[in-house]
């Protein structure tokens, strides 16, 4: 019998013996079934700052994993070989939830993350991981577009400690021409998991003619300020010619210097350009005294002088988990 997936807002009618949009979830005998459970194509320790994640442990080491698949179906997509094809066709580990936890604790990482292609795609696997590693004391981060019905994301932030979301456009039909997808639900993610207590860092791929006018980029962070706060981490990133997109060239780096001039006065405190190594433009600065509180050149942290959580000099709190 055909069986309705209740994961996304795409809400996929599933033939017997076949997937939905993510190409893993297949209707098995009757039942869902996530194929890649427990066997991810990728499996890496990467700097934290990767993700990105810039207010959250610093100059760490995370275990970063990934099964095949995704909901969503950006033409710009860096990381296509493994995000849009088949489970059958990719080489995978075999790497059960409770081994997560033991592996990065061998290779010193303070956490997981849940990341490359789209963790909600693999939720079960995720899900059943997250709630191992916290059980061993180690924290769970999330690198996600967000696509996803608010009940089973509610359900896997109990065990989420930080999470990367993709806001891509503060627009629908962006979100429909270029990912195959919709705008509100991705809205309605960052909403609750700031509502939840995970420490919440957004990314925006700035692509030249698409999305990076001035209106466009103030309304992006207009709206991270008025439904996130100021306080919420902002990482522009620099667009390169992938998968379907090869027509348009990078991100210039003046369009990016541009989006963060934008993203301050409009008065977000924390606002990074990523894919383009320049000096400063990856530090963490006190929001109150300006003093220089985290300095970063491409993965390196190479200062780190918030104590408690705190600027030294003025003792106002920054935004994140420090320790």
């Amino acid at each position: 019998m055909r069986l309705q997936c209740d994961l996304c807002p795409k809400g996929c009618i599933i033939e017997p013996g076949q997937s939905g949009e993510c190409r893993i979830r297949v209707n098995v005998d009757g039942k869902l079934l996530a194929v890649t459970y427990g066997h991810p194509c990728s499996v890496h320790v990467d700097p934290v700052e990767k993700k990105p994640l810039f207010h959250f442990l610093p100059g760490t080491d995370i275990l970063s994993i990934a099964t095949v698949g995704c909901n969503l179906h950006c033409k710009n997509c860096q990381n296509w070989e493994i995000s849009q094809t088949n489970p059958e066709d990719t080489p995978a580990v075999e790497l059960a939830p409770e081994q997560l936890a033991r592996l990065a604790k061998r290779f010193d990482c303070r956490s997981v993350a849940y990341t490359y292609s789209e963790p909600v795609a693999y939720y079960e696997y995720t899900l059943d991981s997250c709630r191992r590693v916290k059980e061993a004391g180690l924290r769970n981060v999330l690198v996600t577009a967000g696509y996803i019905n608010e009940k089973p994301w509610r359900q896997l932030c109990k065990y989420v400690d930080a999470a990367n979301i993709d806001l891509k456009a503060l627009s629908d039909s962006f979100y429909r021409d270029i990912c195959s997808a919709t705008l509100k639900p991705v809205l309605n993610t960052l909403v609750v998991s700031k509502s939840l207590g995970v420490e919440v860092e957004v990314t925006n791929l700035v692509i030249p003619t698409l999305n990076d006018s001035d209106k466009m980029l103030r309304n992006l962070t207009r709206w991270i300020v008025q439904n996130l706060g100021s306080e919420t981490p902002l990482h522009f990133s620099r667009f390169f010619p992938q998968f379907q997109m090869k027509n348009l060239p990078p991100t210039p780096a003046q369009t990016l210097d541009r989006a963060k001039q934008i993203a301050k006065s409009e008065g977000l405190h924390y606002v990074y350009i990523g894919n383009l190594t320049r000096p400063g433009a990856e530090d963490t600065f006190c929001p109150n005294c300006h003093k220089r509180l985290v300095q970063r050149y491409g993965y390196l942290v190479s200062e780190n002088l918030i104590e408690s959580g705190c600027c030294p000099d003025c003792k106002t709190e920054i935004y994140g988990i420090w320790n």
